[in-house]
């Protein structure tokens, strides 16, 4: 089986850095795991790779798509198994690098596919969503597949939907399709290295970035984005750091406050994110600091 590297955990903790100086140590590339990289135009929000990082090291996944187009975990498996072919046939390692949680279980586990999506079923229950709004959904998938709803966010609306026209359609609750499915497929051989720090220093962090994203323009890079004609309400510019500023430029928080809610929305976000690998017990815990632990167990592994 192929064997790959997996560096994650929360926004803010170093992975960047860690995994550039893992694939300088063993003739690696990096697959980038994070949803909104794959985004092109959106650099100081996102927290991509600087020009001096990307020179350094070979950077897969990242600007991938404009920030008008849909992607999901799907096409997100597609891209970087070619990648990772692409890098494995040149003698390199490939270093799967991000805190998307659902794009590192779906590249390793792979993604259920159910029968064909009813369009008719999704059409209704997006009504209803406009009608009732997103708890009430919530509370309909949480009678009859109590599973998903825990591990789906009330307002995570498109997985929501997702589970209950699976269930609607087929009758079947999809926790379970994904219980069976996970436990029999693997995709790759991969060791998983999460990165953790005590929270107030991870905090600490988050707060001094957010600080450096506006130094560096990340107002500036909005209002670029709307300069090129991408609306605000497209998914992307509702994610956390555009969303903030796009509170300010329309006037509906003055900067100060924007930039406390972007502090507040980090944090909590990656806790969410830590809450998610949490759960994952192959993940092997390490400081970022513990570097020669890390080289150990890659080199024992790739032996």
């Amino acid at each position: 089986m192929k064997r790959i590297i997996i560096i994650c955990g929360p926004t803010g903790v170093g992975k960047t850095s860690f995994a550039i100086q893992v694939a300088q140590c063993f003739n690696g590339e990096i697959v980038g795991a994070d949803s909104m990289q794959i985004y092109r135009y959106m650099n100081i929000g996102t927290a991509k790779p600087d020009a001096e990082e990307m020179n350094l090291i070979r950077h897969h996944m990242i600007d991938v798509i404009d920030p008008n187009e849909e992607f999901d975990a799907g096409r997100y498996v597609k891209l970087a198994d070619e990648a990772i072919e692409d890098i494995l046939s040149r003698g390199k390692v490939p270093i799967i690098t991000g805190g998307t949680g659902l794009y590192i279980k779906a590249l390793l586990n792979g993604l259920f596919r159910s029968e064909s999506v009813c369009t008719k079923t999704l059409s209704r229950l997006t009504k209803e969503l406009e009608e009732r709004g997103a708890h009430a959904l919530h509370e309909k998938l949480m009678e009859c597949d109590p599973k998903a709803a825990d591990k789906i966010h009330p307002h995570d609306s498109f997985r929501v939907i997702r589970a209950l026209e699976v269930f609607q359609t087929t009758g079947n609750r999809i926790s379970d399709h994904q219980e069976r499915h996970n436990f029999h497929n693997l995709r790759y051989a991969g060791l998983k290295i999460g990165l953790y720090m005590e929270r107030e220093e991870l905090y600490d962090r988050i707060n001094h970035r957010v600080e450096t994203m506006l130094d560096k323009g990340l107002l500036n890079e909005l209002v670029s984005l709307v300069e090129r004609g991408y609306s605000l309400d497209l998914k992307p510019m509702q994610s956390i750091g555009y969303k903030h500023m796009a509170m300010f430029l329309r006037k509906e928080a003055d900067l100060a406050e924007a930039v406390r809610l972007l502090k507040r929305d980090t944090r909590r976000y990656a806790k969410r994110q830590f809450t998610w690998f949490r759960k994952d017990k192959d993940i092997i815990w390490l400081n970022p600091s513990e570097m020669d632990a890390s080289k150990k167990l890659i080199k024992e592994f790739l032996t």
